[in-house]
């Protein structure tokens, strides 16, 4: 089993949105998410949920991680309602944390158990939307955690404002096959 977090997050502040909304639009970086999960098992807080579209996302398993067991899904068959972070400690299976800001911090601050092997950091150097109302929600401790535990595994892959680089957990095996496929599906573009 390998946990994989991937997120974009802004250079300057580690910004990943402005109220319930991504303070950018760059469709690269919606393809790439797209690819990197594709046939995978997600796991998202409702918010991120919440904003995938219709949400769902095809041929994917969804773990909504929350603090409310009768939270209502969309696809009883294949989106499950976990209350418990504990749960993927021993998760069978490959899992990719798709955040948000709360499932990415106590995915890194979760123990050896549950935080990431590998860890998907795209950095968006451009601007924030500046019509965007609310508060400004950054994942900075995943960044400082990044920086600590992490040794990274693949130059930045450069494309429409975006850096995309691989980290694997120190002093951990990383399963090759899943590397690979990541570093395939960034390349891809």
């Amino acid at each position: 089993m390998t946990k994989v977090a991937i997120w974009c997050r802004h250079e300057k502040d580690s910004v990943i949105g402005i109220g319930p909304s991504i303070p950018w639009h760059v469709s690269s970086d919606f393809r790439r998410f797209k690819r990197i999960t594709g046939g995978q098992n997600i796991v998202a807080g409702e918010k991120t949920y919440e904003s995938f579209p219709n949400r769902t996302l095809p041929d994917r398993k969804i773990y909504v991680l929350t603090f409310n067991p009768d939270y209502e899904v969309s696809d009883k068959a294949n989106h499950f309602v976990v209350t418990d972070i504990r749960t993927f400690k021993d998760f069978d299976g490959d899992l990719y944390i798709a955040g948000g800001a709360s499932i990415y911090k106590a995915f890194m601050s979760g123990g050896s158990k549950l935080m990431p092997d590998i860890v998907v950091d795209c950095v968006y150097h451009g601007p924030l939307n500046p019509e965007l109302k609310g508060d400004k929600i950054d994942i900075q401790p995943c960044a400082e955690a990044l920086q600590k535990h992490y040794r990274q595994m693949t130059p930045g892959h450069e494309l429409d404002n975006i850096t995309t680089t691989v980290f694997a957990k120190k002093g951990d095996f990383v399963e090759q096959s899943v590397l690979k496929r990541i570093v395939k599906a960034i390349e891809e573009e």
